[in-house]
């Protein structure tokens, strides 16, 4: 059995409008909504209506054969409701079809599980019935925020009735082992582990249109050939990618909807491999080996750990400032405060203050609303200053309660799970490339 399982994620950026110092403690009208909506109409024009439409077509020319899934953040989900009620719409009609899986995440996209095991939970169990209420299913299978994962959070997913869970496959956990092979936790043998193969996935995401890539242009019969020139012992090949890919990161004018349109019909007539869901893949097999990851993993950066949201002093401290909140939430009854204490969780807020790629301004560059981490910095910490007198003022003489946290690891050194005995063999059939970072 060989199989393609074709994930596509969907973040909306969310936005803190520009807060100034002076005013803290006289407005709390945080986040820019006319950036927000026009962000989400445009994406819905360029890439998620064309895409579902070719989506649903496909579905309809193969029948059970053609499977796709989606990871949507319940804040997107929202952005799409109150924006874009028409991309909502067909999501419906893909989830009617029973050929789309759709996983669990956070709610807001964030960091909640490495910090907060309580509004992990909360978080997870919110998108949960946002799934059921939307589409209505109940998703089987997880994956975390930027596909971050260690050990640690395995276990939290099991706890919350998860035993599938899509990761990373970075080469510093696999070794000489293949990310095309089902894997289960080494501290809980029953969560499996579907591993993302980065660069068939990276190919697609951020080489497909440029023109001095040594395997440009690419066409589905190539990408079709790539796919046979795995190792033969391969039985998944994890493609995941925004789906903003799609229109948006990868324009209309690349050729990139042509190649969506006819990759399956060549899948099908020039290889082995069938499309599956998660779900199916994690019944269908048996996990090869146990993998240890004591430290987080994500699908960002080089580095492939979670230095692009936490490496640096600023990070960290708005991290650890909003958190410091948490006790006081969990007894605050503002509804008001409950969703600004979800929406300041988002990832992205965090991302902007990396100083990784300051240098060459690669951070998001197309929808970074910063000239530099800096600022995006003393902006977010402008919001956090006002945000904390509110929630101090509306829990005063109120008795918090105690905050349930993840068992943190730090990592010092990054090593393959096993010894690398032997090394893989590279496809004969295509030139090594070095690909874009995440984002």
């Amino acid at each position: 059995m060989k199989s393609i399982c074709f994930y596509f994620q969907i973040h909306q950026p969310f936005r803190l409008r520009t807060y100034r110092f002076f005013d803290i403690g006289n407005s709390h009208n945080y986040f820019d909504e006319y950036a927000n909506r026009f962000i989400m109409q445009q994406l819905a024009e360029r890439s998620y209506l064309p895409a579902n439409e070719i989506l649903l077509k496909l579905i309809k020319k193969f029948g059970k054969k053609f499977r796709v899934s989606f990871s949507i953040s319940g804040i997107a989900l929202e952005q799409m409701e109150k924006f874009t009620p028409e991309v909502i719409a067909s999501f419906k009609k893909l989830a009617d079809t029973g050929n789309v899986e759709f996983l669990t995440e956070t709610y807001v996209h964030s960091l909640a599980s490495l910090k907060s095991k309580e509004e992990f939970f909360t978080q997870v169990k919110q998108h949960e019935n946002k799934i059921k209420t939307l589409f209505g299913v109940k998703p089987s299978a997880f994956r975390n925020t930027e596909l971050i994962y260690n050990d640690e959070i395995g276990n939290m997913v099991h706890e919350l009735g998860y035993n599938t869970v899509i990761t990373e496959g970075p080469k510093h956990i696999l070794g000489w082992k293949s990310p095309n092979l089902l894997y289960c936790s080494a501290t809980n043998p029953k969560v499996k582990l579907l591993m993302k193969n980065f660069q068939l996935s990276d190919d697609i995401a951020f080489r497909f249109s440029v023109k001095d890539w040594s395997e440009w242009p690419l066409t589905a019969e190539k990408f079709t050939g790539w796919l046979n020139a795995q190792d033969s012992k391969t039985e998944v090949v994890n493609l995941f990618m925004d789906y903003e890919t799609f229109g948006e990161n990868q324009k209309a004018d690349t050729g990139i909807f042509d190649f969506l349109k006819a990759l399956p019909q060549v899948i099908f007539d020039k290889s082995e491999y069938s499309f599956n869901t998660p779900s199916e893949i994690a019944k269908a097999l048996q996990p090869a080996s146990p993998l240890h990851i004591p430290y987080p993993i994500s699908w960002a950066d080089e580095e492939r750990d979670i230095t692009a949201w936490l490496g640096n002093e600023m990070q960290n401290e708005a991290f650890n400032k909003l958190y410091d909140l948490e006790k006081l939430i969990s007894v605050c009854d503002d509804r008001d405060i409950l969703i600004d204490w979800q929406r300041l969780q988002v990832s992205d807020h965090f991302y902007y203050m990396s100083t990784k790629w300051f240098s060459d301004g690669t951070v998001k560059r197309n929808i970074n609303p910063y000239d530099s981490p800096y600022d995006a910095f003393i902006n977010y910490m402008n919001v956090l200053a006002d945000f904390e007198i509110r929630v101090k003022k509306a829990c005063e003489g109120k008795t918090a309660k105690p905050v349930k946290k993840p068992v943190a690891k730090k990592r010092t050194t990054k090593k393959a799970d096993d010894k690398p005995t032997k090394t893989a063999k590279k496809p004969a059939v295509r030139k090594k490339t070095t690909g874009s970072a995440k984002k």
